[in-house]
């Protein structure tokens, strides 16, 4: 079923598209959808949904454009694809996320979006769009996630995660934990319920949690590594769930709470009650695994050549969590890159934590595309 107006901003409406790369699409859209006006594409991350865009959609919508947020392939209402951890992966895999925004455009009858917009791991989406279709996707603003061009090659043993484990505070990374066969379940049926977990996890990684303070690190070793908050190092022991739960925001902070107040949340909650996190999770492995690797390293010495631009808040994490990432975004990967904005007041959730000042850069750089 699609959303019930109610819970969706005026002039964003839901709806389903059948019939794309094996997918039944369910996306949100706001604007006039005629032949005529210009498409934006607006890519979600984990955990999130095409609701993550509700307060980006409006203000595009209202300077002119069609404005498409899908749920992407594991996530939410989109439905055909596999929930299970023994499912194949390739269709998890960063190309084939291409493919479905391809034919995501091709059932909407369009031939290109103006601009391809993605946040966490809708950015490496969005990124990939550009790379390998940019007479397609012909401009792309990553947010929260630097991309610094394709890979060489086949992925070679990391001694990191040893050496994360043999520290005195024993650590891990979280992609690893997110390929595990666990961490589906250690969120999903949680001690305290995927609402609350939800809750903290988006607390712990916003701007109201005054430890997010991010600084380069100088290089990927353990104890650079270590550096960062729990949410991206996790205890070696620890689940996400109960890693979070130490930084749960007290009942006078989720009041206060006016980016993601408490019926906002439900929709993300009710959502992941419903489908679990695995389909999620699966593009995690097709990174650990080594699959985006392969698929992703026929494309090695290619630039983004489209105009770029980045965006995240400056309590972001994720813009430092791989050295050098950032520089290397704007000096090597794209080379029309219009602008990187880092907005006070956001953590991980630039959209939705300052939706006005992520509106303001978009419209910036949407106008000044040819």
């Amino acid at each position: 079923m699609p959303y019930d107006d109610h819970v969706l901003p005026d002039g964003v409406r839901s709806r389903f598209i059948r019939n794309v790369n094996g997918l039944t699409f369910h996306i949100l859209e706001a604007g006039k959808p005629e032949k005529e006006t210009p498409v934006v594409l607006l890519l979600h991350g984990f955990p999130e949904l095409a609701y993550s865009w509700r307060k980006v959609m409006p203000a595009l919508a209202a300077e002119g454009y069609y404005v498409v947020a899908p749920d992407l392939r594991g996530f939410g209402r989109t439905t055909g694809w596999y929930d299970d951890y023994d499912t194949d992966l390739t269709p998890f895999c960063l190309d084939n996320h291409v493919n479905d925004m391809m034919g995501l455009m091709a059932a909407l009858e369009r031939s290109h979006v103006e601009a391809v917009i993605g946040h966490d791991a809708g950015a490496s989406v969005t990124a990939c769009c550009a790379l390998i279709r940019p007479d397609v996707f012909r401009a792309a603003v990553m947010m929260s996630a630097p991309f610094t061009g394709p890979p060489s090659g086949d992925m070679k043993p990391d001694a990191v995660h040893d050496d994360l484990a043999n520290l005195d505070r024993p650590r891990k990374h979280y992609h690893w934990y997110y390929s595990t066969r666990e961490a589906n379940a250690d969120m999903r049926r949680c001690p305290q319920g995927v609402h609350d977990f939800m809750r903290a996890y988006y607390h712990h990684k916003s701007a109201d949690w005054a430890h997010n303070q991010p600084l380069p690190l100088s290089d990927w070793s353990a104890p650079e590594l270590a550096k960062m908050p729990t949410y991206y190092i996790m205890d070696l022991n620890e689940t996400m769930a109960a890693t979070v739960a130490m930084e749960m925001p007290t009942p006078a902070q989720i009041s206060a709470n006016t980016w993601l107040p408490d019926k906002d949340l439900m929709i993300y909650s009710i959502e992941y009650e419903r489908t679990g996190y695995q389909g999620g999770l699966n593009w995690y492995r097709c990174r650990t695994e080594g699959e985006n690797n392969k698929v992703l390293s026929q494309y090695a010495g290619r630039t983004i050549d489209v105009p770029t631009a980045f965006i995240a808040g400056t309590s972001d994490w994720g813009i430092q969590q791989v050295p050098g990432a950032l520089e290397k975004m704007q000096a090597e990967a794209c080379t029309d890159f219009r602008g990187c904005y880092l907005v006070d007041g956001a953590g991980h959730w630039v959209q939705q934590e300052q939706a006005d000042a992520v509106n303001a850069r978009l419209i910036e750089f949407l106008s000044a595309l040819p």
